[in-house]
């Protein structure tokens, strides 16, 4: 999930901009903005923005370069999908009924089993990650 940086250095200070694709620091006179699809974008405080990344470069070279590597992600609706139960389920210190969920994370029925098959599958292959296994079954 996204905001979880507030901007701010725990001295108090605002924290630099750096550069997504070098990490350079960014001066005002060349930073670059753009926004670019992701699936596991889902923001805690702007639904309305879910699916996409703010990204920041230090030049437009950059940019242009995260904006195309981004461009060839696949962008996985369950996922994002997944991110949206996540956030609809935070808020709810126990049990949340199908209806609250559904109404909620703003999903249909079918979305919501897509998105935990996506869950259930995500959750195996890290399992197979750690154990050493190749999730791809390319041995």
């Amino acid at each position: 999930m996204t905001d979880s940086d507030s901007g701010i250095s725990r001295g108090g200070e605002p924290s630099p901009e750096l550069c997504d694709l070098c990490g350079a620091v960014i001066s005002a006179r060349s930073l670059r903005y753009a926004f670019v699809p992701d699936s596991s974008a889902v923001y805690w405080h702007d639904p309305k923005m879910d699916g996409r990344r703010m990204v920041m470069s230090c030049s437009a070279e950059h940019l242009e370069q995260l904006v195309a590597e981004y461009q060839r992600r696949p962008f996985v609706e369950a996922e994002l999908w997944a991110g949206k139960m996540a956030r609809a389920m935070f808020w709810h210190s126990g049990e949340v009924s199908e209806d609250e969920l559904f109404a909620e994370a703003g999903l249909s029925r079918e979305q919501v089993e897509q998105a935990v098959t996506w869950h259930n599958l995500e959750v195996e292959r890290r399992q197979q990650l750690r154990r050493g296994d190749d999730p791809a079954g390319d041995q």
